[in-house]
């Protein structure tokens, strides 16, 4: 994670025999494999990764002077370039376990984008295509490596609090409780899924048009 006092609470909270965290930035792309070396060293036996990172902002380019660039960039590192990164560091030592797993958390805007945050939507687009693809590729080994995408909707969390967005309000009826998102996603996980869609519209557009690709 990338806040360590949320990390120390985490472990705190569930007890430290059970959790152990460390901090990262993951938009130091050059510090991502040291990174990964230090924790495999640490936990040999490690054979699940969830990669969750994700920031959104919104962008208006019909006003191309309001445009930051630098955090248009950012947006871009955290969400696809630093999985990019996190996977060829694991990839690895996971396809050296008995089975493996590589979780992904992308979003249901990869398949329905919204204008308002089309960059964040652009963003993980490209993670579930290449997704698609890593899963095709990871079928015929080596290793036996399950890699499986989680699609949620908007949930609610911090992504859409004001400091994070400053100025969007997102109605709390669209959002899906944590503690929701979170048992619906762990029932597909324990199912063997290798896509799970969770929630409303993520659920209409896979099992849709996206169930044809």
């Amino acid at each position: 994670g990338c806040r360590e006092d949320r990390l120390d609470e985490f472990a705190s909270k569930h007890g430290k025999d059970k959790v152990t965290a460390y901090q990262v930035d993951i938009t130091q792309l050059d510090q991502i494999g040291s990174f990964a070396n230090d924790i495999m060293k640490k936990h040999p036996d490690l054979d699940s990764v969830i990669l969750n990172a994700g920031i959104q902002r919104s962008f208006d380019f019909s006003n191309p002077d309001t445009v930051n660039l630098e955090v248009v960039s950012a947006e871009i590192t955290t969400n696809y370039l630093s999985y990019i990164h996190l996977v060829k560091a694991f990839l690895p030592h996971l396809q050296a376990q008995s089975k493996g797993y590589l979780v992904f958390i992308s979003s249901g805007l990869a398949l329905v984008p919204a204008p308002r945050c089309l960059n964040y939507s652009a963003t993980k687009a490209a993670l579930h295509s290449f997704v698609i693809c890593l899963q095709e590729q990871m079928r015929a080994g080596p290793g036996v490596v399950q890699v499986v995408e989680i699609v949620p909707p908007a949930v609610k969390t911090e992504l859409h609090s004001e400091k994070n967005q400053p100025g969007v309000h997102v109605p709390e009826h669209v959002l899906m409780p944590l503690e929701t998102f979170t048992a619906e996603a762990w029932d597909g996980l324990d199912k063997g899924d290798d896509v799970i869609y969770v929630g409303g519209l993520p659920k209409m557009a896979g099992e849709g048009w996206e169930k044809g690709r």
